[in-house]
């Protein structure tokens, strides 16, 4: 792929101002920037959650026990075989 040159960057910036006009710019240029520094504190805010969130974790301790249900398992001859005799 091609790079732009100057005079490339110069053309597409005059095709963009005659599109949106001078003014418009800015304010999008300004959105674009509260958008990308919202974005940001977001990011950093996660990260201060999620590392005090590691520091109160508790393993939960199970109470309750589990039991696996026998089902016969079918073999390549026409009998059948409990699943604990496999």
């Amino acid at each position: 792929m091609p790079s732009l040159g100057p005079t490339e960057l110069i053309i597409i910036l005059v095709i963009v101002v005659l599109i949106f006009g001078a003014s418009r710019i800015g304010d999008i240029g300004g959105a674009l920037g509260r958008g990308i520094k919202e974005f940001k504190e977001n990011t950093q805010d996660d990260k201060k959650l999620d590392a005090g969130k590691a520091d109160d974790y508790v393993t939960p301790t199970s109470t309750t026990t589990v039991t696996r249900r026998e089902e016969p398992v079918r073999t390549s001859s026409s009998q059948q075989v409990r699943a604990d005799e496999v």
